[in-house]
């Protein structure tokens, strides 16, 4: 083609003119796509692929067969900037290959669009009118005549008795007509030659680079028109043609632009760079089909990029639905597979095990339960024909979502659009009416017909003698008027056409009123993204470079600055890939030109902050509605009625005379030689190209002083694909070879996504815990840990159904794990016992044994079975992945599983991931490094479940009795509640033995079940003092959750009994998290320490005994004071849902009690006396009984009256605590005492009662830090750094005292 084509061709309004249809020359070929598409479909349900391989069917009628189409011709002949890929288009032209109809068939014209995506992510339109066109070729007519007679002898008389599947055959490959009357499917579907006109669907087919959807109807649907006529159309049909293809250019933005058809003028506009990108697709049509509620749904799905399969007979619904939706992503982009019209021979696409939005033709008498889906755990299935949409389980919802459907349904109602849409849409409410503008057709510039010829047309049409007449005039250069007779028909087209101007201008309006509602939300919750994008690289290369390795955005900082029912959705929405690349855009946008749909978004920002002083109030949770409705409107209205360019008028080209002769019902053989190339004198080609040539000499420029410019786009490419596994299938070439190819993409790209979500994990979660050992700042929350883990239960499902071809419910891995459990449950009745993985028995530290855990996958498939709350298999499979991750037994039970290849083999194809030997190595080996960290995802989400908790109370053997004769009980709190008082069989034994099989130990042992208490952190131990062994002293209570295996060790060191140590019938113990000892565990070395634990028994008797010599000095006791009132301040800036347990905080073996009780402890006079313990409570009982007595203290009365208003709060607290029923011992009164202080900001004002009280000189040496007044004052400033915060207290602290 010529040079002016190829070089304007970027700025042309189309691309090409494609016609499709049948090849006289090659006659009938089966269509060798549905042929690879049966194969394909013999080889998912493991049938015989021989009979596939022909493309025969003779089930049926050779007019509901599939023949192949061909590309007939097309112009031109290709351009350099979208090269023309001659399958591609024929398969979406003629998506179902050409179909043939008789006189007795509906063969109204259909119109529907596609779009291809390029590798590099830009999209080329295909607009197409299929129209039915007589056969005139005898070879074909006769060929179709013996394809019948093969169909009828093999089905004569039995068409209904075949077979039930043959039936569903037919019927559901019927396109048009009643499949439920046998008798009219066959009269329907019957040829004969001699009495039987037979016709064959022909495509027209406009490609363009911006999908003007309703120009390009309104042109094709004119050529119909010249075709159909029975008068030949003004100029032959390669006026028209040329003159769209070269002399119609695009219209610069914010500027409208006006063309010629072959009747009537044809408008169309674009968007200004400030204003939302072009989308001419009719929302109005979405909401009737969807309705806002479902609408919103699937806009959310496809947020959180999940699996969006659309399904309608309708080829132009799928392409509505989905462009309609997709456009409303504003200032995002969808970066998956998208294939709104996915033809027969790619539906083994459906098997990508990456996120995609398609569209997928419903066959008649197919419904939902029919089709067969390989992966529904995350799939969004979208019926449009019957309203109805299916969901994946827990997704979060929209933020604000039932505001935001209000104001969405405010401006649907304002147009007269039912919000819940319209469940049975008419024909005539889904083709919209073409147009034409009456103030703009009287232009006589570029050779437009003056108005009077315009409207000779208009009154002409369809009138056969009226249309000769106006023929002879024109050749006799005659000039005809209106025809005052025929003036009432004259208007009511004008009227008719008045009101398609308005309905169009309508549905414009509503198209950017409705986007805008959208675009609205996405600026309110990301007006200031800017601030927590990371820009670390100081040059482009580099970054393209290290993109991989480089946080780009602050996850927690941002999330933390949400309002809180953002979060659900909003810690979803940042992990995907759209919102990477956008912030990829935003630091790439130092060094280039922003991206368009950026450039838009921040200039919308900028704005709202000039309008909004103070810009914390967008972060608010209160919905703003959209303010610029009305101003968005008027700019499209604007253009519409102000045309701003006019494009050259269609004029007769240099054609060989005779040739392209007009013949009514027959497309005509269009002469190639005028339309390959465009013209050469075109004023606006001539300018366009001049300007290209500049910015090519502007882009080689920057090729010499910028990086190498094949290096930049590698880079450019990997840094954009990153995350992305394939984003468009190609079409071209469908051979096995290539599905084989494409599978292998997906196998590598799930790989590179495992290894990049356990790192992220990792990286994450180790960083947390760094914080929590005082190192850096925290980058992580539960909520975003939560995501990631729901991100990795999504990929497991995704790896789990490629290649997929026998699976049960919803759940390919819990379909899997189903079928290995009843295997090996028929195993295990023959075998001795089930395989274990790990010991059976997990010991402590300190060698303290707990009973045997059986620990097998069997087991923990067992437990999620057990769970009632878990109703679905998608639930059941997340469920078992959290509970295999928080045991660090993912990899191991996904090893185990695997390892059964027989069954492996029975349920995947050979291509499948799970049957590639290296890479599931590999895969499991990502999944190994996740033991590294502690999750508790199972613990933490099924919060209402009931578990079996084992408690074992273990005794020091050798300072006290073995057993007790009282009665004993136990009491476990977790972060989530507490399990009430256990009480413990009397003389309940549990022997354990040494390996030389002696006695080594006796415990007392209960089990019971509860309500999940979460995290554990505090146990109360206690009995009854009964019988003549009452006297206990523990060494420590075990408690282990019997489905998760965490076994908490709560130290206790103290005895329980009357008349020994502090007189205590029960403990307050703290407890903390052992880790498993088994060999093979890797956490070993890398688990940080815990946190907290109850004080040890080495710390108690140090207090509590004459002959501690390990007592801390002055400097270290007001360290320990100032780290455990920190760490106090530290919890309550925390996020709420991530500050754990404050009782260890407060009662910890470095808590608030215990190093007050060093502080009170300092310099305590004689601990004996008379061989009888002195505890702090007996100096703070003195104190009070010396308060109530005296009522003098202070030097003026203002002084003594607080004094004495302080003194009796004082004593009503401690008084409280004496009477309370509980058997607590003096220490256990004083921790009491102090987290009661703690909790109403009371201990800065009860420590200088205590200083001033007269017997702190009888009971504190003088160098005791009570007595050091400057001491005392830094403590109690201490103290008050915590009065900020609202203190709650677990139930165990303050049950049984009364205030």
């Amino acid at each position: 083609m010529s040079a002016t084509g190829s070089g304007t061709a970027p700025c042309r309004f189309a691309h090409y003119f494609v016609i499709c249809g049948i090849d006289t020359e090659t006659g009938l070929e089966p269509d060798e796509l549905a042929a690879l598409y049966q194969w394909l479909e013999a080889d998912r349900h493991g049938r015989s692929q021989d009979a596939a391989n022909t493309g025969e069917n003779f089930e049926q009628s050779p007019l509901r067969r599939t023949f192949k189409s061909k590309v007939l011709a097309h112009f031109p002949e290709t351009i350099e900037w979208n090269p023309f890929d001659q399958d591609a288009v024929n398969m979406l032209c003629m998506p179902k290959g050409l179909s043939f109809r008789t006189q007795v068939d509906n063969r109204e014209p259909q119109f529907h669009s596609y779009l291809i995506t390029r590798e590099d992510g830009s999209r080329t339109y295909g607009f197409v009118l299929t129209f039915y066109e007589e056969v005139t070729s005898k070879q074909i007519c006769t060929a179709m005549q013996t394809l019948y007679q093969m169909h009828h002898a093999e089905h004569l008389g039995s068409v209904c008795a075949s077979s039930s599947c043959s039936m569903d055959s037919l019927a559901s490959s019927l396109d048009e007509g009643d499949a439920t009357s046998l008798n009219k499917l066959h009269c329907c579907s019957s040829y004969d030659m001699s009495r039987d006109t037979l016709y064959v669907s022909k495509a027209l087919c406009l490609i363009t680079p911006l999908p003007f959807m309703q120009a390009c109807r309104k042109f094709l649907t004119q050529l119909h028109r010249a075709v159909s006529s029975q008068q030949p159309p003004p100029l032959p049909l390669e006026s028209y043609i040329h003159n769209i293809l070269y002399e119609v250019p695009l219209p610069p933005p914010g500027r409208s632009l006006k063309f010629h058809g072959v009747y009537e003028p044809i408008v169309c506009q674009r968007p200004s760079p400030s204003e939302l990108p072009l989308a001419d697709y009719s929302l109005k049509q979405v909401f009737e089909l969807l309705g806002v509620e479902n609408l919103v749904q699937v806009f959310t799905c496809i947020l959180l990029e999940m699996q969006i399969l659309l399904y309608s007979q309708d080829y132009q619904r799928l392409m509505t639905v989905a462009e309609g939706i997709t456009t409303l992503l504003f200032p995002f982009q969808w970066q998956h597979v998208y294939v709104p019209i996915l033809p027969a021979s790619l539906l083994h696409f459906l098997d990508a095990p990456v996120p995609y939005l398609m569209g997928l033709q419903s066959k008649e008498g197919t419904d939902r339960s029919k089709l067969e889906l390989p992966q529904e755990a995350n799939l969004c299935f979208v019926d449009i024909d019957n309203h109805f949409i299916e969901l994946p389980e827990d997704f979060p919802q929209f933020p604000n979502k039932l505001e935001f459907i209000q104001e969405i349904s405010a401006v649907l109602l304002q147009f007269g659009i039912p919000p819940e849409g319209s469940l049975h849409c008419s024909d005539s409410a889904t083709q919209l009416k073409s147009l034409a503008l009456h103030d703009l057709v009287n232009d006589k510039k570029n050779g437009n017909l003056p108005g009077d010829a315009l409207a000779v047309f208009e009154l002409l049409q369809g009138n056969a003698t009226l249309e000769r007449l106006q023929a002879l005039a024109k050749r006799t250069g005659v000039t005809v008027g209106r025809m005052p007779a025929l003036g009432g028909s004259t208007v009511k087209e004008k009227d008719s056409r008045l009101q398609c101007e308005e309905e169009e201008l309508r549905e414009a309006t509503l198209n950017v009123q409705v986007r805008e509602v959208f675009a609205n939300r996405f600026s309110q919750m990301f007006a200031d993204y800017e601030a927590f994008v990371i820009q670390s690289a100081t040059d482009l290369e580099s970054w393209l470079t290290n993109r991989e390795q480089m946080h780009n955005f602050d996850k927690a900082s941002f999330l933390s600055d949400q309002p809180e029912p953002y979060l659900p959705f909003l810690s979803h929405f940042i992990e995907t890939q759209m919102f990477a690349t956008f912030i990829d855009n935003k630091i790439m946008s130092q060094w280039e030109d922003k991206e368009p749909l950026l450039r838009v978004f921040d200039s919308r920002i900028e704005k709202m902050r000039l309008y909004n002083v103070r810009i914390p109030n967008l972060r608010s949770s209160n919905y703003q509605k959209s303010t610029i409705l009305k101003e968005s409107a008027q700019s499209i209205e604007q253009r519409l009625m102000k045309i701003d360019h006019t494009a050259i008028h269609p004029h007769l080209l240099d054609m060989k005379i005779g040739q392209g002769k007009y013949e009514q019902g027959f497309f005509p053989k269009l002469q190639a030689d005028v339309l390959v190339a465009g013209p050469t004198n075109n004023k606006w080609a001539s300018r366009t190209g001049t300007a290209q040539r500049r910015k090519d000499r502007l882009r080689q420029h920057s090729e010499h002083l910028g990086l190498d410019n094949d290096l930049r786009e590698k880079y450019m490419q990997e840094a954009r694909s990153l995350g992305k596994n394939l984003r468009q299938p190609k079409l071209s070439d469908l051979s096995p070879a290539v599905i084989a190819q494409t599978n292998w993409k997906f196998v590598e790209g799930l790989l590179k996504e495992c290894r990049m979500k356990t790192k992220r994990m990792l990286v994450e979660k180790m960083g947390h815990e760094a914080v929590e050992l005082g190192h850096g700042e925290a980058n992580i929350t539960g909520l975003e840990e939560n995501t990631l883990i729901a991100s990795l239960c999504d990929l497991m499902e995704r790896i789990w159904s490629h290649g997929l071809q026998v699976k049960q419910g919803k759940s390919a891995l819990w379909s899997h794990l189903l079928q290995y459990q009843e295997r090996e449950e028929k195993l295990e009745q023959t075998a001795i016992s089930p395989v274990l993985l790990g010991p059976e028995r997990r010991k402590s530290e300190t060698g303290l044994t707990m009973p045997f855990l059986r620990v097998s996958l069997i087991q923990d498939m067992r437990h999620i079975q057990n769970v009632s709350e878990i109703k679905t298999d998608v639930g059941r499979a997340r469920g078992w992945i959290r509970l295999s991750l928080e045991k660090k037994l993912l990899s191991q039970h996904l090893k185990q599983l695997l390892s059964n290849q027989a069954l492996t083999k029975k349920l995947y194809k050979r291509y499948a991931f799970l049957r590639c030997e290296e890479e599931k190595e590999q895969f499991l080996y990502h999944l190994l490094t996740l033991n590294t960290v502690d999750y508790f995802c199972f613990t933490s989400v099924f919060t209402t479940i009931m578990i079996p908790y084992r408690a074992v109370i273990i005794p020091i053997k050798k300072l006290s009795n073995a057993i007790t004769t009282s009665n004993p009980w136990v009491s476990v709190s977790g972060e989530l509640g507490d399990s009430g008082v256990m009480q413990i069989p009397k003389n309940v034994l549990e022997m354990t033995f040494d390996s030389s099989f002696r006695p080594r130990r006796s415990t007392v042992s209960a089990l019971f079940k509860c309500q999940n208490l979460g995290k554990l952190t505090t146990a109360q131990i206690g009995h009854d003092n009964s019988g003549l062994l009452a006297k206990w002293l523990v060494d420590c209570v075990m408690v282990r959750n019997e489905i998760t295996g965490h076994t908490y060790k709560f130290p206790c060191g103290r005895w329980l009994g009357k008349g020994v140590d502090d007189g205590s019938l029960e403990r307050i113990l703290i407890g903390e998290l052992l880790i498993p000892c088994a060999d093979e565990d890797v956490s070993k070395q890398c688990r940080t320490p815990p946190l907290q634990r109850s004080p040890t028994q080495t710390r108690r008797l140090s207090i509590t005994s004459l002959a501690g010599r390990n007592k801390p000095n002055a400097g270290q006791i007001q360290e320990a004071i100032g780290e455990a009132v920190n760490n106090i301040v530290k919890h309550f800036h925390k996020p709420e849902k991530e500050r754990g347990s404050l009782t260890i905080l407060l009662c910890g073996e470095n808590g608030l009690v215990s190093a007050l009780e060093q502080f009170f402890h300092h310099g305590f006079k004689s601990s004996r006396i008379f061989q009888k313990n002195v505890f702090v409570w007996d100096f703070i009982e003195k104190a009070v009984a010396y308060f109530e007595m005296t009522d003098q203290i202070g030097d003026t009365e203002e002084e003594t009256e607080a004094f004495r208003s302080m003194c009796k709060v004082f004593c009503h607290y401690a008084n409280a605590i004496n009477v309370t029923p509980r058997n607590i011992g003096k220490d256990g009164k004083f921790q009491f005492l102090v987290c009661l202080g703690a909790r109403d900001h009371l201990l800065p004002q009860w420590i200088p009662l205590l200083v001033e009280c007269p017997l702190i000189t009888r009971m504190y040496e003088e160098y005791a830090l009570l007595r050091d007044h400057l001491t005392v004052n830094s403590l109690i400033r201490v103290l008050q750094t915590v009065h900020e915060f609202n203190i709650t207290l677990e139930s165990s602290l303050v049950k049984g005292i009364t205030l």
